[in-house]
């Protein structure tokens, strides 16, 4: 497990890290810290759990001290009773296990690829956001979360693999129609860096079609359409690990596009790709999508596309009728203001 936010920590922040750690772990109802100011074991409390996801069960704390005094009590405000917490954390801890145990013998890349594709097939946004969603529980357990949440379910499952795995977070943006602040992951392969937002993802992927838009970008291309960290993270430089990149279906050339649109046609299949051809602007997208539809017409199909503008990836499906919408345009952040 990488606990990447605690490394930045001084020595008296690590030791109310540390403490916090060794209180919630041992489930106590109180327990002494270094007297920081609230405003500090707030942020620690934060990041603990950013670098610790299975605590779980943890919502808040109160603390009090006395004049004078070196270290301050610090009393945990938990989600459930004690027994009810050692429940879900055997429940977890087998969901988990059962989880990662047929991924074992997998390279690094298909572990992580099977994470992500865990999550935008299996977890549904919880838009209601509630408590557990911030939490393993809810991916985990309940099958539904907000991007905390996720975010930290793909760290969990990375870090049974031993998967080299951290949570970012950013700001919020309410100018930019960006009310809260948004988490992802950062995962490490070969010694590069590379961005995972599973949720982004998830919120773009339907029955059938799982979506990587947002899977081994470098910051380049992450930061189209996320705002700027809240704390410091690894630089991502590397974009070649980019999925359409990797998997080559990143294209320059409309011509290139319907080569490729041939083979998903025949099997009545989506065809998922990234348009690097330049400026994704609307005069190449009717481009596309008028080579796309002739392209269908040749198996008597029809191409209905729909495309996530940050990214320039596309989707285009071939249905027999001639679709209401031939051009939609996808947004994959759920917490953006309409």
């Amino acid at each position: 497990m990488e606990a990447y936010y605690r490394h930045s920590l001084t020595p008296p922040q690590q030791a109310a890290y540390h403490a916090m750690k060794t209180g919630f772990t041992a489930l106590a109802p109180r327990f002494p810290v270094p007297l920081l100011d609230r405003e500090t074991l707030s942020d620690l409390f934060f990041l603990l759990r950013l670098d610790c996801p299975e605590i779980f069960y943890v919502t808040g704390f109160s603390y009090r001290y006395a004049p004078g005094a070196e270290n301050a009590e610090l009393l945990p405000e938990y989600l459930f009773d004690k027994g009810k917490i050692r429940q879900h954390q055997q429940a977890l801890s087998a969901r988990v296990e059962k989880l990662v145990r047929p991924l074992r013998q997998l390279t690094p890349l298909e572990q992580e690829r099977a994470i992500h594709d865990f999550i935008c097939e299996n977890v549904r946004y919880d838009k209601l956001k509630k408590p557990y969603s911030h939490e393993i529980i809810g991916p985990l357990g309940q099958g539904v979360g907000v991007c905390e949440g996720i975010a930290k379910s793909v760290k969990i499952l990375c870090d049974a693999l031993g998967l080299w795995c951290i949570i970012a977070v950013s700001e919020n943006n309410p100018a930019q129609g960006v009310k809260y602040r948004h988490a992802w992951n950062i995962v490490r392969l070969d010694g590069q860096y590379y961005h995972l937002d599973a949720t982004f993802d998830a919120t773009l992927s339907q029955p059938g079609i799982v979506r990587r838009d947002y899977f081994n970008l470098d910051d380049r291309a992450l930061f189209r359409d996320h705002q700027a960290p809240l704390y410091p993270l690894p630089a991502c430089t590397d974009g070649t690990r980019a999925f359409y990149r990797a998997e080559k279906r990143s294209f320059t050339k409309i011509e290139d596009v319907c080569k490729r649109a041939q083979m998903p046609l025949r099997k009545d299949q989506p065809f998922l790709f990234q348009w690097r051809g330049g400026a994704l602007n609307r005069e190449i997208l009717l481009e596309l999508v008028k080579a796309l539809e002739e392209t269908a017409q040749t198996r008597g199909r029809h191409a209905a596309v729909s495309y996530n503008y940050p990214q320039a990836v596309l989707c285009v499906r071939f249905p027999r009728e001639l679709p209401q919408e031939d051009l939609v345009a996808q947004e994959a952040d759920a917490d953006r203001e309409a």
